[in-house]
């Protein structure tokens, strides 16, 4: 599969758009949407489309384009001219420092002219995470990514953003060495200070896609240096006895519906036969017999590393379903998802399952952390015209984000196509929705399990094969 463009994925950017103004419209899109402007790919493949209409030169015209098609309301007007002014003029301002920021005085290997100095950006930095703006911390993301991020990097954002991170001297810990009025000199926030990364994370993600113009390709865990967990056989077994459970139960639905209203077919053979006992006259209607339809299940497994610790369940739960069922499909995620289907068919060993998925499935391109939001895009392309009123799609992770848009919008087409939509949670209810967790917006649309022991699978069957709704 070839790689995507940056549009495919962010919104229709036009060709034309000057290289660097792209990836500014879309932080711009991004700003109005913290601020509560409710904006989907439509708005901004709108913005776009006027773009090509107006010089992007022209100020008043550029501002009018963007706010016909970005502000739907009188409200999201007023935001609108706030942040545009805002986020602008800083934009124009950062660039302007990023050709000022140089080493500290006396430091040999930067220009000696600077207006602002490293050690006085890193204070700065630190004070923005103790006070919580997290608006200057996404400006000065921009600025320590100028100033530390040079070149193309190690082309795995996790690590260059611990990089930047140890190069601003940024820590929890008390720091006793520096100074006692440097923010630094106590510890930082942690809450703060991982909002900061994922500042540094996303523009550092936006600066990979404008460089190359379009998206890497897809990674397996292995290039990660990473591999799924091979799982015992204890574990395995006890998942495959519950799935037992649940191929049995399905099995045995249709005649479960005896005494309910049916609409069965007549057999007429079967009638006419019947009818030679009442001198020819059809007076008992046989009905052809209702055999139960097979499920069609779709399963989401996310094996990113917040999930590290359920990865043996959520694979035996895969590798049961494969061996119990035939009309099933398998996906794998993190940031890009992969099928991984034939490799269950193919591999009925657990720990060949496991190698080849993580040798083989493209599930990372740019920084190896979770993006729901993607991977729903990617899904419902993937299987749009085969979801269907009878097809149940379950989905096993944590729903944590990493801060980034988790696009339920596009998770509620997906559930709207399918009969039932289930989520298999490995965190304790008491864990949802704090961090960067977003189960809530997904919970509207499916029926949401903690789901990491065996006896909560068997909670979940017992769901699973309650009547779908009509």
């Amino acid at each position: 599969m070839p790689p995507l463009k940056s549009s495919a994925i962010y919104g229709g950017i036009p060709e034309q758009a000057p290289g660097a103004l792209d990836g500014q419209l879309l932080a711009f899109a991004e700003d109005l949407r913290s601020e509560g402007v409710a904006i989907g790919t439509s708005e901004i493949l709108d913005a776009f489309e006027a773009l090509t209409h107006v010089s992007w030169t022209a100020q008043p015209d550029f501002k009018e384009a963007l706010a016909a098609t970005l502000a739907k309301s009188n409200d999201d007007r007023r935001i609108f001219e706030l942040v545009f002014d805002r986020f602008f003029f800083r934009a124009t301002e950062a660039q302007a420092a990023r050709q000022k920021i140089t080493e500290s005085p006396g430091k040999r290997d930067g220009p000696q002219n600077s207006d602002i100095n490293l050690d006085t950006l890193r204070q700065q930095i630190a004070a923005a995470l103790r006070d919580g703006s997290d608006d200057a911390m996404r400006d000065l993301a921009r600025l320590a990514i100028a100033a530390f991020g040079r070149g193309e990097g190690s082309g795995v954002l996790g690590v260059d953003v611990q990089r930047i991170r140890r190069a601003l001297g940024l820590r929890t810990e008390p720091q006793p060495d520096l100074a006692e009025d440097d923010p630094r000199h106590d510890g930082l926030p942690r809450d703060q200070l991982r909002k900061f990364e994922q500042h540094l994370r996303r523009e550092l993600e936006r600066k990979a896609i404008e460089r190359t113009s379009s998206l890497p390709p897809k990674r397996p865990l292995g290039d990660l240096e990473r591999a799924l967990p091979t799982g015992p056989i204890q574990d395995l077994a006890a998942v495959h006895k519950v799935v037992a459970q649940l191929k049995r139960r399905l099995a045995t639905q249709g005649h479960e519906l005896k005494g309910q209203k049916r609409h069965a077919h007549v057999d007429f053979r079967r009638t006419m036969r019947a009818s030679l006992q009442t001198g020819g006259v059809p007076i008992a209607l046989k009905y052809r017999p209702r055999r139960p339809r097979r499920p069609e299940i779709f399963v989401l497994c996310d094996v990113s590393t917040s999930v590290t610790s359920a990865s043996t369940f959520f694979l035996s739960v895969l590798h049961a379903l494969h061996d119990a069922f035939r009309k099933l499909r398998s996906f794998v995620f993190i940031e890009r998802i992969s099928e991984v289907t034939e490799v269950f068919e193919r591999e009925r060993d657990f720990r060949a399952a496991s190698e080849a998925i993580s040798r083989d499935a493209g599930v990372a391109d740019i920084s190896g952390y979770t993006d729901y939001g993607r991977v729903w895009l990617e899904f419902l392309a993937l299987i749009e015209d085969e979801l269907h009123p009878r097809a149940t799609v379950i989905v096993l992770g944590d729903a944590r984000t990493n801060g980034r848009p988790p696009r339920d919008d596009v998770f509620a087409a997906i559930t709207q196509r399918a009969g039932r939509t289930f989520w298999l949670n490995p965190e304790p209810r008491l864990y949802w929705n704090y961090g960067d967790s977003v189960i809530a917006a997904y919970e509207k649309h499916c029926t949401a399990f903690e789901c990491w022991r065996t006896d909560q699978l068997e909670d979940f069957v017992k769901a699973l094969t309650q009547p779908a709704p009509t």
